[in-house]
């Protein structure tokens, strides 16, 4: 097994925990997605230049009979993507659906200031600071996840044909071409780094996104049984292997989703110039997605958010990533008391849980609104986003 140079402290003091696991996620980080870097090759080869939008909308809208002119290596990548596994339950998903929905907002509050940020402590935000994902389009990938997170919930999203399902395959494409674009680049070196975009980069997004986001909810005072909190990983795993995670490093369940997050940012380096921009990136980037663009008004949130993010992922964590000093009294207890009051007084008045809903819900919808390119299925077409025709 060829291990990268920057894991090979981590995956020492992985191993000392599961060796395992460890050994499996260090064998991934030299593997990417061989179903979908075929599939984009084959698309820009048979495609005329920013003409593959039209050919993947059409293919992932009738996956049942993609069009003739789509490559066949698309073809067969939706054709494994649309087999449901024996595994997927739709009932447990309904559970986790009506759990989401319950505490959306609280979810959306964990996603941007814990389980993203953790994410980019990782060597994921080398892939990203190379592209200037983030650096320059901060708001509109964050509001990328917050959609993809949304539709996953919506009944029946992430089956084959529903939105999730469609904006799955769409990130797991990108995902293959971005692949390909870094390996264009002098920042990255497959020695030292492993693949960019890795498998084991997949399946650390997903357990981020679901168990270790779970516990973040629940610091923040959300509502989730135990068997919600299983429902919940249970539609992500399913998710997971849309976007091309392997079976054989592929989460279970809570339990194994927590500890595969464990171990695998056990494995990965410490975090760097790039993690640190990228975090940093994603504090200021939540007040806009709320509306806030006014400097002052602007500034104001994310000083909330900062101080909401360093209490979640801890302070040795947080000053790492040289966000600002922690204030003198800690704001996470009274946002978790706030929502248990919250939710225990909508209980008995109807009309306070009835506006509480609609407008979670409305809040939702506007979080996640990306405008025409919500439904776009253009892929990059340059190293630097900026540069790259929108997508």
């Amino acid at each position: 097994m060829r291990v990268p140079s920057c894991y090979a402290d981590g995956y020492d003091a992985a191993r000392k925990m599961d060796p395992d696991v460890a050994d499996t996620y260090i064998r991934h980080t030299t593997f990417g997605d061989p179903a979908a870097d075929a599939a984009v090759a084959d698309l820009a080869a048979a495609v005329k230049a920013g003409q593959e939008h039209r050919l993947i909308a059409a293919a992932l809208r009738n996956h049942r009979d993609p069009p003739r002119a789509a490559p066949e290596s698309l073809r067969r990548l939706i054709a494994e993507a649309a087999v449901v596994p024996d595994w997927y339950s739709r009932e447990i998903a309904t559970v986790a659906s009506r759990a989401f929905l319950r505490n959306s907002d609280i979810v959306m509050a964990a996603l941007s200031t814990a389980a993203i940020v953790e994410g980019f402590t990782t060597l994921i935000s080398k892939s990203f600071r190379i592209r200037s994902r983030l650096v320059n389009n901060g708001v509109r990938r964050l509001k990328q996840n917050l959609l993809q997170l949304m539709e996953q919930y919506i009944p029946g999203g992430v089956e084959p044909g529903g939105d999730a399902w469609r904006l799955s395959l769409r990130i797991r494409l990108v995902h293959a071409q971005s692949r390909a674009l870094i390996r264009t680049s002098e920042d990255w070196d497959e020695p030292t780094y492993g693949t960019p975009l890795s498998a084991s980069h997949m399946l650390l997004g997903a357990a981020a996104f679901s168990a270790r986001l779970l516990h973040h909810v629940e610091s923040l005072g959300g509502s989730f049984t135990d068997e919600e909190r299983e429902a919940y990983v249970h539609v992500w795993r399913y998710t997971a292997l849309t976007m091309g995670v392997p079976n054989s490093i592929l989460f279970e369940d809570m339990a194994s989703a927590l500890h595969s997050f464990n171990i695998a940012t056990t494995c990965e380096p410490t975090p760097d110039e790039d993690s640190i921009i990228l975090s940093n990136s994603i504090i200021n980037s939540t007040p806009i997605i709320l509306g806030h663009t006014e400097r002052s008004r602007r500034r104001k949130h994310a000083a909330h958010y900062y101080q909401m993010s360093r209490e979640l992922i801890g302070d040795e964590l947080a000053d790492v990533l040289r966000f600002p000093e922690a204030k003198r009294f800690r704001i996470v207890p009274i946002i978790r008391l706030q929502n248990r009051l919250r939710r225990r007084a909508s209980k008995f008045l109807r009309p306070l849980r009835y506006r509480v809903s609609v407008g979670r819900f409305s809040q939702l919808l506007f979080v996640t609104d990306l405008g025409n390119l919500g439904h776009s299925y253009n892929l990059p077409d340059t190293v630097i986003d900026e540069e790259s025709k929108e997508w």
